[in-house]
């Protein structure tokens, strides 16, 4: 796994229309990309969403976006206009359900989608999985295929038949890390939703003392990746991204976090392994074996993540006080 083809490091220029098919675009990120495109490209935008009123952005009328009712259960019914696009970007996943469901989307609908586009015409696909199924050497991890959720597990499977596709050379692969976004025309991801409730917690949270690290990423940052990626096509095959600012470990982030809402840290206590597998059995704390892996693997860190400063671009939100700042929680 190799990010060596990645572009140059320029702001998206402004290039002829393309035909881009959309799935995923009444998420959170989807918002964003939808979005991004809208203000920043002429391309003309095909969304395929199961329940068009979640769109909450203003695109009635828009003769550059149409909207196509229907998921990826039937996505056999869209192969006519698949085959006369030039960028798909596939961020649709089902998250839950029972685990038929879960890999007939997220691994065999994907797969048939991607082999419905025309590899004479199609020139880039980019496609959304997640930064769980990878190790911090960013090669895919053993434990996420056999005990992840169906979700990760899912992903893992789908990631490990993309080598097969004929369109294979023409794919970019985008890992997300955690995903922060949202507003009043978009929706909140899951981890924005609860972001203010970390922010009461800070009052105990600062005097503890945590061994792991991780990335974020805010979904307009996110969109703005997509964009330049669809602007700067691979010249090399085959590519693949960690999407993220740099890592931080638990302890910058509730250092950073206290000093932010005003909180000193006067003393910490080291919150070691072994006392957290105590604190695990005192109170019966259920946990599959996805969840205890990520208690001892602890460091969700990866090599070379990018955000749109990679590319030459201003970021949106790079730090944790803009995060905090854009989601409406201010310092004191």
């Amino acid at each position: 796994m190799s990010l060596s083809n990645q572009p140059s490091s320029s702001p998206p220029q402004q290039a002829a229309a393309k035909r881009i098919f959309i799935t995923g675009a009444s998420g959170c990120i989807g918002h964003y990309i939808v979005e991004a495109l809208l203000e920043g490209t002429p391309h003309e935008l095909f969304l395929l969403v199961r329940d068009p009123g979640r769109l909450k952005l203003p695109l009635q009328g828009n003769p550059r976006v149409h909207i196509l009712q229907g998921d990826l259960g039937q996505i056999d019914q869209f192969a006519e206009l698949l085959s006369t696009i030039d960028v798909a970007v596939l961020a649709a996943a089902c998250w839950g359900g029972s685990e038929q469901l879960v890999f007939d989307i997220n691994l065999n609908r994907n797969l048939d989608l991607i082999n419905l586009l025309d590899p004479q015409r199609c020139e880039q696909v980019i496609y959304f999985s997640t930064a769980s199924i990878l190790d911090r050497q960013n090669q895919p991890l053993k434990e996420a295929g056999e005990i992840g959720t169906d979700y990760i597990r899912s992903k893992y499977e789908c990631h490990r038949h993309l080598p097969k596709l004929v369109l294979y050379p023409k794919l970019t692969t985008v890992f997300p890390t955690l995903v922060f976004g949202g507003d009043k025309d978009k929706p909140y991801s899951f981890i924005s939703a609860g972001l203010a409730d970390v922010t009461k917690w800070l009052g105990l949270i600062r005097f503890l003392k945590a061994d792991g690290g991780f990335h974020f990423a805010h979904a307009q940052d996110i969109a703005w990746v997509i964009r330049y990626l669809i602007e700067h096509p691979s010249q090399n095959g085959y590519r693949e991204y960690v999407l993220g600012n740099p890592g931080l470990t638990v302890d910058q982030a509730v250092e950073e976090a206290s000093a932010y809402v005003g909180k000193p840290i006067l003393f910490r206590i080291p919150l070691s392994p072994k006392l957290a597998d105590v604190i695990i059995r005192v109170f019966r704390i259920q946990m599959a074996p996805w969840d205890y892996f990520c208690v001892r693997y602890r460091h969700f860190v990866y090599a070379n993540a990018v955000s749109p400063a990679t590319f030459g671009l201003q970021p949106y939100c790079p730090t944790l006080a803009d995060l905090f700042r854009v989601h409406g929680i201010m310092p004191r």
